[in-house]
């Protein structure tokens, strides 16, 4: 059986929906997962043919499971991973046991935020930032005397806002340094200059040494704890200073990196002094963002990152294109879920193409603090970004989480958060989403 062994998958999101990609291939789906949950819960995973568990990252535990599939005759294609953390591993394994030529060196930089700030330091596009080596004693006079506030602190291994906050005044920066280094004590700090501007995501893959840009996204980010992104608009036609710009930076990476195929997503802020590298991942976002370019353009991208990684030619050209908007939904108080009402209302909404709610009731929710306690969003289609926007967000509100003990009904788009979603107002965090990755 020809197959294709994913490391990691989440409940939902792109990674789910690269398995799916690959069971309507026509492939064997092997999925290794290190959560007992996911094992429970197997009856929830019927495009996964086979879950195996292994509860370590031991690759020699990876290598003794794939040479047990290698015995019962499995044919592996590829090998790959959509999950933050486990690409690199899965790069490794695919070039062992799969004979494929992957860019995993340059995966392996960029899953760690501090040696992807290092191998870029000469660049133009790289933030000024300072790194606190594991077990070194900080002085804050320093740092403070070569940055000016505000300041970002970051774990070099944070993903979906995890770990990484924002200081306005040396008390802050204080004790920020001092949390995260007693929750990662063996791990090296970031710090870098905040970045003030409008920020954008960009999907992209290389082929053949070509870099074809699939989507450009304008983030809007919410600002409470965490900085947390709560809208996607693709552009359907993106400004011509737009793509020029992006196209300039993201050809740099690609040749510092000496990536020759590989898929890839990066944020960045368009700054008055030019475009600033906030994050590099080496993979397509989570969420919902595979079934936005779907939406967008017509292209499944984890389909064609599959066929990229199988040694094939993917499809980029769009088969349309359509102004496209996702709003994500939080909540302002912690509390366990009820109900969830409106969700039909928000279907029948004017162009809407998806409503996803995550939350199950009974589930505990909060304030967000990472990507993950983003609990719904809406898929809106549009004429122009204006009115796929408008459409997003006007469905989003008819959605409404019923949280107890609370009497009243939690509204999850609040005046003040549709007045916080602004890009200069937050520095972004990639996307990662424990269920939708």
């Amino acid at each position: 059986m020809k197959t294709i062994i994913f490391i990691g998958t989440n409940k939902s999101g792109s990674s789910r929906e690269a398995v799916k990609a690959a069971e309507k291939m026509g492939y064997f789906t092997v999925v290794f997962t290190n959560r007992e949950k996911q094992m429970e819960q197997r009856v929830e995973y019927p495009d996964v043919h086979e879950m195996i568990f292994i509860e370590s990252k031991d690759l020699s535990k990876f290598r003794a499971e794939i040479k047990k599939l290698l015995i019962r005759g499995i044919e592996i294609e590829a090998i790959v991973s959509f999950v933050d953390s486990y690409v690199y591993m899965a790069m490794i394994l695919c070039n062992e046991f799969c004979k494929k030529a992957t860019y995993h060196e340059a995966i392996k930089i960029m899953e760690n935020k501090e040696q992807t700030r290092s191998f870029l330091k000469d660049q133009s596009y790289t933030p000024n930032f300072f790194i606190i080596k594991k077990g070194e004693s900080v002085n804050v006079d320093f740092i403070t005397s070569q940055f000016e506030f505000p300041l970002i602190i970051k774990s070099p291994k944070s993903t979906g806002s995890k770990d990484v906050l924002f200081a306005e005044k040396m008390e802050q920066l204080q004790k920020h340094i001092v949390k995260l280094q007693e929750k990662n004590p063996n791990e090296s700090l970031v710090i870098e200059e905040y970045i003030d501007g409008n920020q954008y995501l960009v999907e992209a893959i290389v082929y053949q040494n070509k870099v074809h840009i699939i989507a450009i996204i304008e983030q809007e980010i919410t600002k409470n704890k965490r900085f947390i992104v709560t809208g996607y608009g693709i552009h359907a036609k993106p400004p011509y200073y737009l793509k020029v710009g992006i196209e300039t930076v993201l050809h740099s990476i690609i040749s510092q990196f000496g990536i020759q195929n590989g898929a890839l997503h990066l944020e960045l802020r368009y700054t008055k002094s030019g475009w600033k590298l906030i994050e590099i991942n080496p993979r397509i976002s989570g969420g919902a963002m595979n079934k936005m370019i779907q939406s967008a353009f017509g292209i499944n991208l984890v389909r064609e990152t599959l066929q990229l990684y199988l040694g094939n030619k993917p499809s980029l050209i769009p088969q349309y294109n359509q102004y496209v908007f996702t709003q994500y939904l939080i909540v302002s108080r912690k509390g366990m879920l009820e109900k969830v009402t409106g969700r039909a209302r928000a279907r029948r909404s004017p162009g809407v193409v998806e409503v996803y709610v995550k939350p199950k009731r009974g589930s505990k929710l909060s304030p967000p603090l990472s990507m993950g306690h983003r609990y719904a969003y809406v898929i809106a289609v549009g004429d122009s970004m204006g009115e796929a926007k408008k459409n997003a967000k006007t469905a989003a509100k008819e959605i409404e989480f019923h949280l107890a003990p609370a009497q009243e009904i939690e509204i999850t788009i609040t005046a003040d958060q549709e007045r916080s979603i602004n890009t200069q107002e937050a520095e972004p965090i990639k996307q990662t989403n424990q269920e939708e990755g």
